[in-house]
């Protein structure tokens, strides 16, 4: 049996008579009539489903689900900024409280183990709304905490959140001078050395650092200490000659530079910093639409003298807001980031390759929405591709400084498989989007998500830097839905294809599986590349297919389905094991589908499973994480994964792959 998150024998959910006679018939020797109708009819009841969910202006959006330090830190801004009031701290508390777990902790991801930096925060929220220390759940709480290192073992952006009350020390922390605004893009550790979700939150952070605010705080944090009168352990440098032991030095010397800082340069550094927040103010008021640079540039750009009813402030706040989900139950859940164009370009892949004809309405509106949100603009990309005309995609409502790879490729796949009313319109945008895609190929032939050649390991020595990926560098998935993006564009001869499509072989895991950057793990980057190489014109027969093949047939699970858990980032004996979710059995589907293994028992028994497991209204239960912001640092529920990615998976059963070189 395949173990799941933690340990017990893998399930596939509640079964019905039903579900068991379909894994009985695929285990054995598959019936096709009875799985391919079972499959059908899972199919037609999921297309129901999603068309029900359609916004009437056409996109679709899932809930974005990560933990619980976007509302603690929610709270910790509104109590920073004045503005915390009584019925948001109760939805809030209402929330946090329901995410802990017996032991008194705070995980990350669904089934995980308590995470330090994630119970400190929940904690702290927590007093703020009034829960007393020596309540049974917190008095759990912060003795977990203290037996795993105390608030001096969290990350540094959870001291940071402490040093803002006077919970921490801000002499204790890494420094992050204003005057590295002023770096040119060419030397090492600027800017632009940073991936963008990191280098939007570093700027406002630069302006915190250098003024090192304290608020009054409401109480004392002593019972998070190992030792109160000593919240800080001394300890000794790494050895000079490594990278962590220079690096700290470097951060010795900054801290001694702020001491004799000009005042006039850094004067001048903050107010270009704060000119650079400003200027990436999207049109809904946040920063990148992503959570921790808006509530760093909101804190960064007050302490400058921003008035809370300044509009930056204003358009800013009231953008956070837009990010609350409120709960059934009352309970508000805070979404780190929204992804409505992600969300609905993966449900006009879905609904199409199910079969809807590609001039219904619903698929049109969808077109129509996505070719409204074509960003046209240049952004942060253009330092490092600066004659680059612009065309590609984002991820949210509003992100014009921040298209990336990934969306702009499934925004391409997507309309391809629209019948539209205005074809010259749609040729045109896909050609522009194609054309930037080709433009930010990175130097080995590969694709990273927002940048081109972001790949300096230099800021992940940085000792700032603790808190998940900081940098780009090219993966496997990004660049299989590139390639993907080309063959179907009949451009899979393409000499820039061609070189994608050897990177993605040399990047082969010898088991036959591919990393998964951006989704959990190897399900997810097999799940991607296994169709864009035979896209891309690598027969079934290929080694590399082979390989694959066999590493999904080995690791799925006994009821069917196939699972990862978030747990195989850091030890190898979770790669392509976990409880079975209708996600990843849609990934392994979707690369065994385009393997020419469709009649194979693996296939039967995972279609078996997403029937079987499929709840009346046409959904799919799925509690667990399969997205990925940072490997194992930040774990993403995308509620509309078991949606869209089942569907596609029992579409092609039906009807088989898309054909390739359908572009113009």
């Amino acid at each position: 049996m395949t173990a799941t998150t933690d340990g017990s024998a893998g399930a596939a959910g509640p079964a019905t008579a039903t579900t068991a006679e379909l894994h009985r018939t695929a285990t054995t020797a598959p019936v096709e009539t009875d799985l391919r109708t079972a499959a059908e009819t899972a199919m037609r009841r999921s297309v129901e489903h999603l068309l029900g969910r359609q916004d009437a202006e056409g996109w679709w959006k899932g809930d974005l689900e990560t933990n619980v330090t976007m509302d603690a830190e929610d709270l910790l801004l509104r109590q920073f900024l004045g503005i915390r009031d009584d019925a948001t701290t109760e939805a809030t508390a209402l929330f946090v409280r329901g995410e802990q777990r017996d032991d008194g902790t705070w995980a990350t991801f669904h089934g995980g183990p308590g995470d330090l930096s994630a119970t400190v925060e929940a904690y702290v929220a927590l007093r703020l709304a009034g829960d007393a220390p020596d309540a049974p759940h917190m008095a759990r709480a912060a003795a977990w905490v203290r037996e795993n290192g105390g608030i001096a073992a969290s990350r540094v952006f959870t001291r940071i959140w402490l040093a803002l009350f006077g919970w921490w020390k801000w002499e204790d922390l890494p420094e992050l001078p204003p005057e590295m605004i002023y770096l040119p893009s060419w030397f090492p550790l600027n800017l632009y050395s940073f991936g963008q979700w990191a280098r939007q939150t570093i700027v406002p952070l630069t302006i915190v650092s250098a003024k090192r605010p304290v608020r009054p705080t409401p109480f004392a944090l002593d019972e998070l200490h190992t030792d109160p009168l000593r919240p800080v352990p001394p300890r000794a440098l790494a050895p000079a000659n490594t990278w962590d032991g220079l690096f700290q030095r470097l951060d010795r010397a900054l801290h001694g530079y702020r001491r004799v800082a000009p005042r006039a340069l850094r004067r001048a550094a903050m107010n270009a910093a704060a000119r650079w927040i400003v200027e990436r103010q999207e049109n809904d008021g946040c920063w990148g639409g992503i959570q921790p640079p808006a509530v760093y540039s909101l804190i960064a750009l007050h302490l400058l003298g921003y008035d809370l009813g300044h509009p930056v402030m204003r358009a800013g706040l009231d953008s956070l807001d837009r990010f609350a989900v409120r709960r059934e139950d009352g309970a508000r859940m805070v979404e780190a980031c929204q992804s409505p164009v992600w969300d609905t370009c993966l449900a006009t892949i879905a609904l199409a390759d199910a079969g809807l004809p590609p001039d219904h309405p619903a698929l049109v509106r969808a077109a129509d929405w996505l070719l409204a949100e074509q960003v046209v603009r240049p952004g942060d990309w253009a330092v490092r591709r600066p004659g680059l005309p612009p065309g590609g995609w984002a991820f949210e409502f509003h992100n014009d400084t921040y298209p990336d790879i990934d969306d702009t490729a499934e925004v391409i796949l997507a309309l391809r498989r629209v019948r539209h009313p205005d074809p010259a319109r749609v040729d045109a945008a896909i050609a522009r989007g194609a054309r930037w895609t080709l433009g930010m190929q990175c130097r080995d032939g590969a694709w990273g998500a927002f940048d081109a050649d972001n790949t300096s390991h230099l800021p992940n020595r940085l000792p700032f830097c603790d808190f998940g990926e900081v940098i780009d560098p090219p993966s496997a998935d990004v660049t299989a839905h590139v390639v993907e993006m080309l063959a179907h564009e009949g451009r899979a001869h393409d000499p820039r294809t061609r070189r994608g499509v050897a990177w993605l072989l040399a990047e082969q895991d010898p088991r036959g599986s591919w990393f998964g950057r951006w989704g959990v793990n190897h399900l997810y980057g097999t799940g991607s590349v296994v169709p864009a190489l035979t896209a891309a014109g690598l027969p079934t027969g290929h080694p590399a297919i082979r390989r694959a093949v066999a590493w999904l047939e080995a690791v799925q699970n006994d009821d069917g389905g196939w699972g990862e858990d978030l747990r195989s980032y850091r030890d190898e004996k979770w790669v392509g094991r976990g409880a079975s979710t209708a996600s990843q059995t849609a990934w392994a589907l979707l690369a065994l589908l385009a393997a020419g293994e469709r009649d194979s028992a693996a296939a039967a028994r995972g279609v078996a499973w997403l029937a079987g497991t499929q709840r009346e209204d046409g959904s799919w239960d799925e509690p667990y994480f399969t997205g990925t912001g940072f490997p194992w640092d930040f774990s993403i529920n995308y509620h509309l994964y078991r949606q869209v990615f089942p569907l596609t998976a029992l579409g092609r059963y039906v009807h088989g792959e898309p054909p390739a070189g359908r572009g113009r």
